[in-house]
């Protein structure tokens, strides 16, 4: 019994000691911006290198967008804009209204201050590099923006 008691308290002793940065688990909400329609994600990852202030985390998220596209059209399996029936991407017109994505960050943090850094995001069949910048709210939450090419989300992040 005292050996249980020990190690419960060791265990705990070290889970007291860990510092915040080592969070083994992040997830992200965002109101987000991609390839021309609004909407929110949602994303889960794991940093797989944490030293230091810097960071590099893979992420696999889903991002829910309006599902009607008003401005463009369907025509034989091929997608159009209403404004000049020009031909578009296929996602415009599929209607999902979700989109699984994947994307990687890699980070640099500030003691106890500001984060920044470069993400890389697959969605679709589109891979679009983005910079990114999360400044702490409270000890395991920290308000995040990321601004790319045909990509924009502001939303928060909690660490795990």
């Amino acid at each position: 019994m005292k050996i249980r008691l020990a190690a419960l308290a060791a265990t705990l002793g070290v889970i007291a000691a860990t510092p915040a940065t080592a969070a083994t688990v992040t997830a992200e909400a965002n109101v987000a911006r991609s390839e021309g329609s609004w909407g929110g994600e949602l994303a889960v990852g794991v940093p797989i290198i944490q030293d230091g202030g810097f960071s590099i985390t893979p992420a696999a998220g889903v991002f829910f967008h309006k599902r009607d596209h008003d401005g463009y059209y369907e025509d034989n399996s091929q997608c159009f804009r209403r404004s000049d029936d020009e031909q578009v991407g296929d996602g415009k017109c599929d209607d999902s209204g979700t989109k699984i994505f994947g994307k990687v960050e890699a980070m640099y943090k500030l003691p106890m201050s500001l984060a920044f850094g470069l993400g890389a995001r697959f969605i679709g069949n589109d891979l679009r590099a983005y910079g990114t910048a999360a400044m702490p709210l409270a000890p395991f939450v920290d308000a995040k923006v990321n601004v790319g090419d045909h990509y924009l989300a502001a939303g928060f992040q909690a660490k795990f």
